[in-house]
């Protein structure tokens, strides 16, 4: 059911966010209750929607649940947690047959015995094919079909363009237990502030690469998420963690265009401008090496030998294949003067994932009793120092349906709707200096892409806390005084997500997975690892 002009203010459930995770929990909860889903956008603008690669799963006769556990903990590097890797993974089947009969069309092929099946493709880490995908827009597809199938189910409500400013917890209105009971929501469009209740709160937000200067992902990704439920009094772990996608193309017209992983799966070789492959020289696993990985090796060769960029070569396999497995990724690259079919890819690492986040448990509850955390904003133990590919969507999946199922087990006994108190703007006036808010966004992705990036050092990191501590002052004397607008809520996010990063890198005092720092370049493996964990009362002033 899309927004209309009489809008109801208090809901069963309030989901905030329109990607795969929140889309998937409000068509699980629907039949039973009623959801309004908020999206910061448009319902169907998120980093689902550019996700090309596919969605990781045990299909094949070949292949094992064991041998995909397995790849995951590796790829992880002994911090994943073997629970939650085993309960996901055991349902990747289950989750792929879901979004089948939510309509979503997976490329297929014939076996050999003449039956259709899925056609599997193998991405760096894995090490069997196991991920199922729509040719090179999976992710476009998968959202497609969930948003189609939410506009149309009376018990969901869909709100465009609302940016939550915070969620309105007990404390705050001097009740208790520690529980949320609603959000203040800037309407965009409308330039107004709402106050909208429910019983129960999921954030599906995505993660936080908007935090850097480079980035895959889409302008919506700022943290928003992590920043509401730090505020909300709840812990954040493994933020140092921060994946780079080891291939996005380097073009002034297309920064934010993703190469996908199944290029390298499907034979593609890195190359220097002269034609050299160098993979050989980081790992035994060459392009096939995990991410962070790769990264590194890329990052490596350009700063070393001054180069702009590296290459991505995929141009010896035949024409057909390419058109047939790459369409989306040909014809982008074609419309900016590259042809894949006879010319290497230029390509350099871009911010892509966040593997830490708010922390949840196994059926995706935050340390707050009423809210749920699913998707790429949560931090599960799924993805340890280092997201192995296409284990992202069937994160959202199986945490949708854990999420799904807890609620409808507990929403009988959970409190009813509570009056929530307006939002308060009369001592506030409209900014006469938005200069502000866009000049102190762009430094904080510039010295985080700097300092707090691929590489690290203790020095570069106490560079960047400095540089937090000063924007934090601007940030919250400009928010005390204006009215709020959708780029300042994302620069308050933002700059909280940008200390919870700097914070966990600068606790850990070793290199593993995604957080490599040249102080201390080797695994302490001297003791068991373990996470980094954040609590707000510890750390941050909750503005």
């Amino acid at each position: 059911m899309s927004e209309s002009n009489n809008i109801q203010q208090n809901y069963d459930v309030l989901i905030i966010g329109s990607g795969a995770a929140g889309l998937s929990l409000a068509l699980k909860l629907a039949d039973y209750t009623r959801i309004a889903i908020l999206s910061k956008f448009t319902v169907s603008e998120g980093s689902t929607a550019y996700a090309q690669g596919g969605i990781s799963a045990v299909l094949d006769a070949q292949d094992s649940l064991e041998s995909h556990i397995a790849d995951t903990l590796d790829a992880g590097a002994g911090l994943c947690d073997p629970e939650i890797v085993k309960l996901t993974v055991t349902h990747g089947k289950e989750s792929i047959e879901w979004l089948k009969s939510q309509g979503v069309a997976f490329t297929e092929e014939q076996s050999s015995s003449g039956e259709t099946q899925f056609h599997l493709n193998r991405e760096g880490g894995h090490s069997h094919r196991r991920i199922v995908h729509t040719a090179d827009a999976t992710g476009k597809a998968v959202s497609e079909s969930l948003v189609s199938r939410a506009k149309q189910h009376p018990n969901i409500t869909i709100f465009e363009h609302h940016n939550v400013i915070d969620l309105i917890t007990t404390p705050k209105c001097g009740k208790a237990p520690d529980r949320v009971i609603g959000a203040y929501v800037l309407d965009v469009k409308a330039g107004k502030v709402k106050s909208i209740a429910a019983r129960i709160f999921a954030l599906a937000t995505g993660g936080a690469s908007k935090v850097y200067l480079y980035s895959t992902n889409p302008q919506i990704a700022t943290g928003d998420g992590i920043a509401l439920a730090w505020r909300a009094g709840c812990r954040i772990g493994n933020m140092e963690f921060m994946q780079f996608h080891p291939t996005c193309l380097y073009h002034p017209l297309g920064r934010s265009f993703l190469i996908s992983e199944a290029v390298r799966g499907e034979g593609g070789k890195l190359i220097l401008p002269d034609g050299t492959r160098f993979m050989a020289r980081f790992d035994k696993r060459e392009e096939l090496a995990p991410r962070d990985i790769v990264a590194r090796a890329i990052d490596h060769e350009i700063k070393k030998r001054g180069i702009d960029c590296v290459y991505l070569d995929i141009s010896h396999k035949p024409n057909s294949f390419i058109l047939e497995h790459f369409p989306n990724i040909y014809e982008t690259c074609l419309k900016l003067g590259i042809d894949i079919t006879k010319q290497p890819i230029p390509v350099v690492p871009a911010a892509h994932y966040t593997c830490g986040g708010i922390v949840t448990d196994q059926n995706a509850r935050t340390d707050i009793s009423n809210l749920y955390a699913v998707g790429e904003v949560a931090f599960t133990g799924l993805h340890g120092a280092n997201r192995m590919a296409s284990n992202s969507l069937l994160e959202c999946l199986v945490f949708a349906e854990q999420a799904s199922r807890d609620i409808l087990k507990n929403l009988a006994s959970t409190p009813a709707v509570v009056a929530i108190p307006e939002w308060d703007e009369s001592k506030v006036g409209d900014s006469d200096e938005e200069v502000v808010v866009s000049h102190n966004w762009n430094e904080l992705r510039n010295f985080m892409w700097d300092y707090v990036g691929i590489v690290r050092t203790d020095k570069r990191l106490s560079r960047a806390m400095r540089r937090i501590e000063l924007l934090k002052s601007e940030i919250t004397e400009y928010y005390s005084h204006f009215r709020v607008t959708s780029d300042l809520l994302e620069l308050r996010n933002l700059v909280i997500v940008a200390e919870l990063i700097i914070r966990c890198a600068q606790q850990r005092k070793e290199s593993r997975g995604l957080h490599y720092t040249l102080d201390y370049p080797e695994a302490d493996n001297s003791k068991p690892a373990v996470n980094t964990l954040l609590t707000p009362d510890n750390l941050l002033p909750r503005n």
